[in-house]
């Protein structure tokens, strides 16, 4: 079985559209909806027939898929965000090649595309072929913003967007701390590129497959970041953080101390002066810095792959 999981809030502009298409996949989905306390349309547009999970408050997206996962039944479980579309065949591809590809790899993307409007309008322009990292301690789409071509193959990549993911279960439960699978201390943004680090140190690959393709239209880009909720920016600022605290061993933190330093002292200057509302962004780091900490020794602990096998992946 496969199980598509799907966060709401405030989503209901694009549901009608992202719904049809998981229910064109050609391949039987089991549907989990989590509601983080929508104030709109969003659970009537999703109606009956569907495991619906409703929260009372927003609880963000890590605790929401974490509680998808525990009553999902499938052995791959897809991650699709309500602003996205997936293609008929989405589903199908990405388990064919996981599947060829051996327990080793945990997680595959297709090729997202860039999508306009409530009715998810495709583009020919790539949102995401996965993630990469920077030697700034930074985290990008593969390709974002380039003209889509034909003629690829299937690729490894660091990891996987959030966006429309695809994970083995096994992946989910080995990688899983304290039974967290996503970290809730990161709420929104940048929980994917942390279970992507923290698979990567486990010794599990991901997958980059062309032939399945999705559209998502992308809201929160480094460009609009002015234009953005001043919460989504302080999320924003404390997991950069948050992300290496935990995952980063000593050996590449020095290799890149220059180039991520260097992006720190930008960031801590611009919280400090132009975007003071990122402030809680710190002192939250402070408080729950032994929480941190411990969730640190664990990944470290328990760690397969060396900060130099790594290494090649930052750059």
């Amino acid at each position: 079985m496969i199980s598509v999981v799907l966060v709401t809030w405030n989503s209901a502009r694009y549901l009608s559209r992202c719904l049809a298409g998981i229910a064109l996949q050609t391949i039987a989905v089991e549907l989990i909806v989590v509601d983080n306390a929508s104030s709109d349309d969003s659970l009537e547009i999703v109606g009956d027939g569907v495991r619906v999970i409703r929260n009372a408050t927003n609880r963000g997206f890590s605790a929401a898929v974490n509680q998808a996962l525990a009553v999902a039944r499938g052995q791959y479980i897809l991650l699709c965000n309500p602003d996205a579309y997936l293609t008929p065949t989405y589903v199908q591809r990405l388990i064919a090649a996981l599947e060829a590809a051996g327990e080793s790899y945990g997680a595959a993307t297709g090729k997202l595309l860039r999508a306009t409007g409530d009715a998810i309008e495709r583009t020919d322009v790539i949102d995401s072929k996965g993630i990469r990292f920077t030697r700034s301690g930074r985290h990008f789409d593969v390709a974002q913003g380039e003209i889509d071509v034909s003629g690829e193959t299937i690729t490894e990549v660091f990891g996987v967007s959030g966006a429309c993911a695809m994970y083995r279960r096994s992946f989910l439960n080995a990688v899983a701390i304290d039974g967290e699978v996503f970290d809730e201390d990161f709420f929104a943004y940048r929980e994917d590129a942390d279970l992507a680090w923290r698979g990567r140190l486990f010794g599990f690959r991901a997958l980059y497959v062309p032939d399945a393709v999705a559209y998502h239209v992308r809201t929160v880009t480094p460009e609009v970041r002015r234009a953005l909720a001043p919460v989504i920016n302080m999320h924003s600022v404390k997991n950069r953080f948050l992300l290496r605290l935990k995952n980063e061993g000593w050996y590449l933190a020095a290799r890149n101390a220059p180039f991520e330093l260097t992006r720190d002292l930008i960031a801590l200057a611009a919280v400090l002066t132009i975007e003071r509302s990122s402030l809680p962004a710190l002192a939250w780091l402070w408080k729950n810095r032994r929480r941190i900490m411990a969730k640190r020794r664990e990944i470290q602990r328990r760690r397969v792959v060396s900060d130099r096998e790594l290494a090649h992946w930052f750059h």
